[in-house]
């Protein structure tokens, strides 16, 4: 099960731009479909952000959502941060400091 305390994640526009580089050669995990932002939708958000800090999101064209209120309104359920609304592809980043050193996003200082 996902971790619900959902705190909101604050990045500078150094970190920012150091994640979306990280995220640019990755494939979406999520997929928003014709069913729209449903509970379940969110809770394999954030069991994906627990797994993978970093992740993108595609919002369907047959969805029928807004892809400004969508991606705003993941981001708060989710707790993470929106690092980039590109389309209809959401990149969101949650730190996960239970997961193992080697593997978590080490961000760059403000």
């Amino acid at each position: 099960m996902a971790d619900t305390t959902n705190q909101a994640v604050i990045l500078t526009t150094r970190q920012r731009q150091f994640l979306k580089g990280l995220a640019h050669s990755m494939n979406p995990i999520v997929q928003i479909g014709k069913e729209g932002l449903t509970p379940r939708i969110i809770e394999t958000v954030e069991n994906e952000l627990a797994h993978h800090e970093l992740i993108k999101i595609k919002i369907g064209s047959n969805s029928g959502l807004d892809k400004s209120d969508t991606s705003e309104r993941v981001a708060n359920e989710s707790g993470s941060a929106l690092v980039q609304l590109i389309g209809k592809t959401i990149v969101l980043y949650k730190p996960n400091p239970k997961r193992n050193k080697e593997k978590r996003i080490h961000l760059p200082k403000a």
